[in-house]
């Protein structure tokens, strides 16, 4: 408990009796309450006016039902980004959960289930406060599903990316038969699984070429920046923006 006292966070949740459970929950462990909501717009204009260090948010409210909770948070981190945001969810929703995670630190995502677990709940709202990241553990293996899901040169054989690889070089057949030591008949079937694969429409061949090769630059294009953006994460440490939290 020590450490939270004046840490004032704010609840939006239009499941009321949620709600309280959680205002209970924080207040008993040494965090000040300082409001509730119960919809998008009751939220921003609480927090407007409190300031807190941290807003517990669920995706999900009225009016619509649909990502009310998510676009008050782009609010919040556009307008207060001193304010720390943890998103409850019921389900794991990876759009989502991206947009938010970009944000930077002092970002949370958890799934309702969790919080189930009180010692976890709370430890994981100190964290965000204090300018942490946390990732529901869910989250981290859909994304990870999602993201094969996503690049389309998964469903191909390591020889299959080997010939498209040499393709986007600008090889014809027998210079890739050349380069791997196979016959141009053997590249030509690669060639022929890979357009299969890639699922690419009927056209001229030279054209279906082009446009597998082009999925193959967009498919590097986004690892690599996956790669930079990785490289350039900074540490779980706050922000030089925001503004030390007593939590």
């Amino acid at each position: 408990m020590a450490g939270r006292a004046g840490c004032r966070v704010v609840l939006a949740d239009d499941d009321v009796l949620l709600r309280e459970g959680l205002a209970s929950l924080l207040a008993r462990s040494g965090f000040e309450v300082a409001g509730q909501a119960g919809s998008g717009p009751e939220l921003l204009a609480l927090v407007r006016s409190v300031r807190p260090e941290v807003a517990v948010i669920d995706i999900r409210m009225p009016p619509g039902q649909a990502t009310e909770g998510l676009q008050a948070a782009r609010v919040i981190r556009a307008e207060l980004p001193g304010t720390a945001i943890m998103v409850l969810s019921a389900h794991v929703e990876v759009e989502e959960a991206m947009e938010l995670l970009a944000g930077g630190s002092g970002t949370g995502y958890l799934l309702k289930s969790r919080v189930t677990d009180v010692a976890q709940f709370i430890e994981t709202v100190g964290r965000v406060a204090a300018g942490g990241s946390v990732v529901d553990p869910s989250l981290v293996q859909e994304l990870i599903r999602a993201r094969r899901r996503r690049d389309p040169l998964d469903v191909l054989s390591p020889r299959e990316r080997e010939v498209l690889a040499l393709m986007a070089e600008g090889a014809s057949n027998a210079g890739i038969a050349r380069r791997i030591f196979v016959t141009e008949g053997t590249v030509e079937k690669h060639v022929r699984a890979i357009l299969t694969k890639l699922d690419l429409p009927e056209s001229e061949t030279e054209h279906r070429r082009v446009l597998a090769v082009l999925r193959f630059l967009e498919s590097r294009l986004r690892t690599s920046q996956r790669q930079r953006r990785t490289s350039e994460r900074p540490q779980a440490t706050a922000p030089a923006g925001r503004r030390g939290n007593s939590c």
